[in-house]
């Protein structure tokens, strides 16, 4: 365990270092994309005199010349976005997944529950944070201990035991030992400043098909189709970045299962919390790229790109290694249940989450 524990650290590293270097010659490489399309829609818009290689005029030598020329320009920007994306993207996940901070005043026996944890295991404890959503789910991030952060939301607590929680606790603290959180950062920037270029052109096309003619101008159309190649090439770009995410090894899940596990020293807990989980695990308004680093995922994109391994399979994994029968999970929970974990605020009551324009008035009872 410990041996393959640590090649998978070892792996999870050097592909963030390898996911780092690709990046840019991939952002080089749809720039020159973009401006070939515009060579070959444009003729006229490339100068006549310019230093390239390639035939006059040609669309091909003036995207070498531009990527040439500019390659130092193209690629400061990328290190620009991803120190920007290195110190915010706290703030970012944290926009993303509509979560707060908490303090142990505030929620004293989770906090509890995060710290005994990480002092058992003689690590540092992550910031704890929570997402008021009716969904049953939990994620790390962060990139290194003064932003490592588990998130965890109100449904998650509501609907799980106190053992079920800890396992739940002890899985996230997994992906942070075992730096699959940092790995997860890396691509998610990255992907993001892509997908929102691509975005972004794809409005611009929209506003020109849509938006009325005004009279004599012929050219909106002409204007229409290059920016609609641009953004196809864009989002071309941000499909390969996808294949590159979705190409993450899905025993990572596997693996922090393992370790929780391993740190709790109840597996019945472990596999009772995923039972939980299944098929509530889709919070309201979370984007792709964040429910991906969520314990569950159960949203993928035709099979082709799941991002974790099937849940029963887990259970089983789980039960064999460990020789444990699955527990038998009742539908409900009796609200008074000694074992039932406890939240201040939401002890022995139902819930009712505020009406938003994600999702309906949602009435909670224990389950």
């Amino acid at each position: 365990m410990s041996i393959g524990l640590q090649s998978h650290i070892w792996e999870n590293n050097t592909k963030s270092i390898l996911l780092l270097a690709v990046y840019p010659f991939l952002i080089l490489g749809i720039v020159w994309l973009c401006i070939f399309s515009i060579g070959q829609a444009e003729p006229g818009m490339i100068p006549v005199s310019y230093t390239y290689e390639g035939p006059p005029d040609s669309p091909m030598g003036f995207a070498n010349m531009v990527i040439a020329n500019y390659w130092p320009v193209i690629v400061a920007g990328v290190a620009i976005w991803f120190a920007f994306a290195w110190f915010f993207h706290t703030k970012m996940i944290r926009g993303l997944a509509h979560s707060h901070p908490v303090t142990r005043k505030e929620e004293p026996e989770l906090y509890n529950l995060l710290e005994n944890l990480c002092i058992s295991v003689g690590m540092t404890t992550p910031r704890l944070e929570i997402i008021e959503s009716h969904a049953r789910n939990a994620f790390a991030s962060g990139v290194d201990e003064k932003s490592y952060c588990v998130t965890v939301t109100r449904g998650l607590m509501q609907s799980l035991t106190r053992d079920e929680l800890e396992a739940v606790l002890a899985h996230e603290l997994m992906h942070i030992r075992n730096r699959d959180v940092r790995l997860l950062i890396v691509t998610i920037i990255f992907t993001g400043m892509i997908g929102f270029a691509a975005q972004l052109v794809w409005s611009h096309v929209r506003y020109m098909l849509w938006v009325p003619r005004r009279s004599g101008d012929g050219k909106r159309g002409n204007a229409a189709g290059l920016f609609l190649m641009i953004a196809v090439i864009l989002w071309i770009g941000y499909f390969v970045t996808l294949f590159t995410r979705f190409a993450l090894s899905r025993k990572r899940e596997y693996m922090a299962d393992a370790g929780a596990v391993q740190m709790t020293k109840k597996p019945e807990a472990m596999m009772g919390a995923l039972l939980r989980i299944s098929g509530m695990d889709k919070v309201p308004a979370m984007p792709g790229d964040v429910q991906m680093m969520c314990i569950e995922n159960s949203a993928p994109f035709l099979g082709l790109f799941s991002t974790h391994p099937p849940i029963e399979k887990r259970i089983q994994a789980i039960s064999q290694t460990t020789n444990t029968p699955v527990p038998d999970i009742k539908p409900k929970i009796r609200a008074g249940g000694a074992e039932r974990f406890q939240t201040p605020s939401h002890a022995g009551r139902e819930v009712w989450l505020p009406r938003t324009r994600f999702h309906r008035n949602v009435k909670k009872v224990w389950q």
